[in-house]
């Protein structure tokens, strides 16, 4: 089977996910795409690093901005395997990304659509291009399947 770039680039937000949920954190990867080339990573750490604001996506732009010298991301694409929050969202209008690829929607606390679209406010300065459901079951099932373990892993502390 032949990937499309959309994605390839989604397998390794989905790896970067995987970290994530090595850490008992809610498996969100994000991938941050300039030219062809994978510029910044990122994975929700905010129950490790005891910080709101450690989401996969702001992790990710401050990795990006370092690496292109600029807080504008106007050439990059990123790849998320959860709908941003509004926070994140937010960041993604503020630091103009042009196009953001998501895998599964966030019904919610999603912001790109599910609740509202903030990627897409005609009075902001910058609008977002989105595409949606890129490798959409693997992204959904992850989550699934970490919110069960996590289920069954409070049931038993609870009896033990």
């Amino acid at each position: 089977m032949h990937l499309t770039e959309d994605e390839k680039y989604m397998k390794e937000a989905i790896r970067q996910a995987r970290k994530a949920w090595k850490l008992q954190e809610v498996p969100i990867g994000c991938v941050i795409v300039k030219e062809d080339k994978i510029i910044a990573r990122g994975y929700n750490r905010r129950n490790t690093d005891k910080n709101t604001l450690a989401h996969a996506e702001l992790l990710a732009i401050r990795k990006a901005s370092k690496a292109v010298g600029d807080w504008r991301l106007e050439e990059c694409t990123m790849y998320i395997t959860l709908e941003p929050c509004q926070m994140c969202a937010g960041a993604i209008v503020q630091a103009r990304i042009p196009r953001v690829v998501i895998g599964s929607r966030n019904p919610k606390a999603g912001c790109a659509g599910s609740i509202l679209n903030l990627l897409d406010v005609p009075q902001f300065n910058h609008q977002v291009e989105l595409t949606e459901g890129v490798l959409e079951e693997e992204c959904s099932v992850m989550l699934s399947d970490f919110f069960r373990e996590l289920r069954n892993r409070r049931k038993n502390d609870q009896k033990n």
